[in-house]
């Protein structure tokens, strides 16, 4: 280990070419002792969860060990294994593409809502029992009925119970009847990678004057536990047989 006066004299003399080597392991400069790290390169980022697959299975940069983390339900990444500073270098991150209108939590006007339904959920319709039987409900084409049909002073007339509430709707040129507005409602937005089932997810269905409506998140977050855990599926189904790479998935 250097002593002090050493280091000192160093540093004043400006001998930046020095490396000096630390008696617990690593390099530093003498300006500043500085660490000097082992180089990483910056990660390649895309879009979907084929390009893992694809870049795992061809393996290109000639890898032996891989790790595989399922960040979130919108990205993945490939990362090294530990190096000898302790850090780990990202290969490569997939960052899912999502629509850039999705709205949860706040009211929008009712045309905006429309396009919301239509451009950025899927048409899932559910099972639900009740005392008649099973069931198949379309919660989509409910709320597209809603929103496209309400007329703009109907919200003022609303009748709420605090759970469901009911409007009138235009049903034909010139006449109107009411309708009982669900709730919650089962639907699925496009929240992660396209190669995967969309989760269903619960949301609270609510209106009000302009005419307005709004959809509230009612699973406590529970649909990104799902889709990470169906990416974790997906990967470990597309990486079964690979050979010549140890693959380690983490969700």
């Amino acid at each position: 280990m250097l002593s002090k006066e050493a280091i000192e004299y160093l540093v004043e003399t400006g001998q930046k070419e020095v490396v000096i080597e630390a008696y617990n392991g690593g390099q530093y400069t003498p300006n500043r002792l500085h660490r000097i790290v082992e180089p990483t390169s910056s990660a390649l980022v895309t879009h979907t969860l084929t390009s893992i697959v694809d870049y795992i299975k061809e393996n290109a940069d000639h890898l032996e060990e891989v790790m595989v983390h399922i960040v979130s339900p919108t990205q993945v990444d490939v990362l090294s294994t530990l190096n000898n500073d302790r850090n780990r270098e990202v290969y490569i991150s997939a960052e899912a593409v999502i629509p850039n209108n999705l709205r949860f939590n706040s009211f929008v006007d009712a045309e905006s809502f429309n396009i919301m339904l239509q451009s950025g959920f899927i048409n899932s319709p559910v099972e639900e029992k009740d005392d008649e039987g099973v069931r198949l409900l379309d919660y989509k084409k409910m709320l597209l009925q809603v929103t496209g049909c309400i007329k703009e002073e109907a919200i003022k007339q609303v009748g709420d119970d605090g759970v469901s509430q009911s409007a009138t709707i235009k049903t034909g040129v010139a006449s109107v009847e009411p309708i009982i507005v669900p709730n919650p409602v089962m639907l699925a937005a496009y929240r992660t990678f396209q190669e995967i089932e969309q989760p269903v997810t619960k949301f609270i269905f609510r209106m009000k004057d302009g005419p307005s409506a709004a959809l509230f998140e009612a699973d406590g977050g529970m649909w990104k536990n799902l889709a990470i855990e169906r990416i974790r599926e997906y990967l470990s189904t597309e990486l079964k047989d690979i050979h010549g790479v140890n693959v380690h998935i983490l969700a």
